[in-house]
């Protein structure tokens, strides 16, 4: 209670002060527009009764004021409601001044010039707002001075490289934004002609060559830079300088490098900006694709796309993309729950209005699959669901053919049956002359896609395959691993010093996806050919390390060790998008190609993936191994392979042929089926 007491007191106080000071404002007022309307001769002839107008005028705008509640405001969060409290004040108070003057006066006789009171008004106006205005901005300057030391004691100092446009909007908002997480020091330019300007107060300092020097320099000023951020995109910045020897000059210096969101494109200029680290894919030796057709639109809209290992990386980036193009419904199918939740949930917040189907299934169930299809009738499948690690399907071979092989039979034959319009089939380039059971299963996957999109001519589902390197940052992938033994302290182990790789960004990916399907279905008559993306050069996996540690800010071999493990079974130290023998052509979309491996016949597919199925059941992996190596004849399997499996023996009908021919199972005719167990 004596709290409570106080706090009354303090706040009578206020109170108090504020209505003297309208009082005297009040006075001050009339005294100064008398003084302006009458000039000093006259106005100090009548001194005396113009104090006493202007002191009964003052305490009428006090009364009017404590009645209006003008004196509860607080002067620190004065804003509009405060300033028409003003003017309602001034303009009562005004208007019967004037009233009670006319009623002692009248008009014959004016003790007070009739334009006088506007005066007094507009004078009465800016006297009342302009302290409580001016307060106002005292205690947020005051606050921001405040909030701005604190700020810039546990903001990240930076110097950004690029004196561009969105090193200008960073700035600005920065300097906007209160508490700021960022103090700029320096800007750097890479071209070298702003050297020695300003932008925004802050010094455009140097070109990239020196750097160490200027480091060194805040070093000594006690204001260490802790990060650099790179302002330019690749593509424009590379116009000048290399962004390589710039990673190699911050991981030198210890200094991680950042990117800076294209702020011209951003949708809500007034958000933060964006800032992330340099990310891999931003260092590909070719320029990321943006693959874009209207048929993916045409493709997509309105229909019902279901998704099969929708929860998986692919699956998921899949899932978002399609989502953007507004079709009916979105089904998607996996394994596991926790990342079918997971799915579920990143696509009801990316698109509320979608509805979104979310169903537990396994692609090796025929049954289940079969029932997913009559129930939800899809017009595009993607299918999406595979065993990739190669070590573990090497050891577990007959695991890679149930879900690789036999799980994509099911689900093409649920396609046929639900009368899907097109399957897409995401494949690797591991199925390119495989040396691994894992890709010799895709390879075989790739068969029957190819097979049941010949047979099923110009009207029937279209049945398209994809393949393509590896994904940056999927799970799984070698991207994610450096991560995780980076943020351990090392090292970071690699297989093999000459080992490489083509990869692609997850995006890209999932563009290729959508364009294969959309191209497949505008083109029926191109049956039986496998989509591939032109991904420039193979990139080596320890550069790739190497750039892992440096966009950290550290030093390849001397903070981080890069420790080499040996080739892992089935492992290869290149891979190859195209077999020499397929058929090569290119497509009107910019960076896709199309392949037209050696195909075999439906009803020939159908025999060989019933036999294996009677393998895996019988949990009869060396002879499942001899039917794989017999099918997919440039499989060359590893020594774990070999060992297991014993000599392959050819399979009937399915000698090696020259790329483009179609083999038949001997006593069938093209396009017969066979006896279906």
């Amino acid at each position: 209670m004596p709290q409570i007491k106080a706090g009354s007191g303090r706040m009578l106080l206020l109170r108090g002060i504020a209505l003297t000071h309208d009082v005297v404002v009040g006075a001050l007022a009339m005294l100064l527009s008398l003084g302006l309307r009458l000039g000093d001769e006259r106005f100090w002839l009548g001194i005396d009764g113009y104090l006493v107008t202007s002191l009964a005028f003052g305490l009428l705008v006090g009364a009017i004021g404590f009645t209006v509640g003008l004196n509860r405001g607080i002067w620190r969060y004065a804003s509009l409601p405060e300033l028409i409290s003003v003017m309602k004040t001034a303009t009562v108070s005004v208007l019967l001044f004037v009233f009670m003057h006319f009623l002692v006066v009248r008009l014959d006789n004016p003790m007070i010039p009739r334009s006088t009171p506007v005066i007094t008004w507009a004078l009465l106006v800016v006297m009342l707002a302009a302290p409580r205005a001016a307060y106002r901005s005292y205690r947020n300057h005051r606050d921001t001075v405040r909030l701005g030391r604190a700020a810039r004691q546990s903001a990240k100092r930076v110097i950004l490289v690029g004196a561009s446009d969105n090193a200008d909007i960073f700035l600005r908002m920065v300097s906007e934004q209160i508490g700021s997480n960022y103090e700029v020091l320096a800007i750097l330019d890479e071209r070298g002609r702003r050297v020695g300007r300003w932008i925004r107060g802050v010094p455009i300092v140097g070109t990239l060559d020196r750097l160490p020097e200027i480091v060194r320099r805040f070093e000594e000023e006690g204001q260490r830079p802790d990060a650099l951020i790179l302002t330019r995109s690749r593509e424009d910045f590379e116009r000048h300088a290399s962004i390589d020897e710039l990673i190699e000059l911050a991981s030198v210096e210890g200094l991680p490098l950042l990117r800076l969101a294209d702020m011209l494109d951003m949708r809500d200029v007034a958000a933060p900006p964006e800032i992330r680290p340099i990310r891999l894919e931003d260092l590909l030796q070719r320029r990321p694709l943006r693959l874009a057709n209207r048929d993916v639109s045409e493709l997509i809209a309105g229909r019902t796309v279901l998704i099969t290992g929708g929860g998986g990386s692919i699956g998921s980036e899949l899932g978002r993309q399609i989502a953007a193009l507004k079709p009916a419904r979105l089904v998607i199918v996996d394994a596991s729950e926790f990342v079918l939740f997971e799915a579920e949930s990143a696509l009801k917040r990316l698109a509320p209005q979608l509805e979104v189907r979310a169903l537990i299934g396994n692609v090796r169930e025929a049954a289940t699959v079969d029932r997913i299809f009559a129930r939800e009738r899809p017009h595009v499948v993607f299918h999406a669901a595979a065993l990739k690690h190669v070590p573990i399907v090497e050891a577990q071979p007959l695991e890679g053919m149930f879900t690789n092989a036999i799980g994509t039979r099911n689900v093409v034959r649920a396609a046929v049956r639900a009368r899907v319009g097109a399957m897409v089939m995401v494949s690797t380039d591991k199925a390119v002359n495989p040396t691994n059971v894992m890709g010799a299963t895709k390879r075989l996957a790739e068969m029957v896609c190819q097979a049941e999109d010949i047979a099923a001519g110009t009207e029937g589902t279209r049945f398209v395959t994809v393949r393509f390197g590896n994904v940056l940052g999927s799970a799984g992938s070698v991207v994610p691993t450096f991560e995780k033994q980076l943020e351990a302290g090392g090292p970071l182990t690699v297989t093999h010093p000459e080992i490489e790789r083509y990869f692609m960004t997850i995006k890209e990916a999932c563009f290729l996806v959508l364009e294969a399907a959309a191209h497949g279905l505008a083109h029926r008559a191109e049956r039986g050919r496998i989509f591939v993306l032109d991904m420039g050069r193979p990139v080596k996996i320890v550069e790739l390390a190497r750039d892992v540690i440096r966009l950290s800010g550290l030093r390849p071999d001397s903070d981080v060790k890069i420790v080499f493990t040996g080739l892992r079974p089935g492992e290869k130290l290149t891979e190859e998008l195209f077999d020499p023998a397929e058929t090569l052509s290119h497509t009107a979309v910019e960076g896709l190609l199309t392949a037209f491996p050696r195909a075999i016949e439906a009803p020939l597919v159908a025999r060989i993936l019933d036999e294996m199925q009677r393998h895996i059941e019988a949990d009869d992996a060396a002879s499942a191994l001899r039917l794989l190596s017999g099918t997919v004849p440039e499989f060359r399997p590893g020594r774990e392979a070999l060992a297991l499996m014993g000599p392959a023996a050819p399979v009937p009908g399915l000698e090696p042929r020259d790329g483009g021919t179609i083999l038949s199972l001997p006593g069938l005719k093209r396009g017969e089926a066979p006896e279906q167990p």
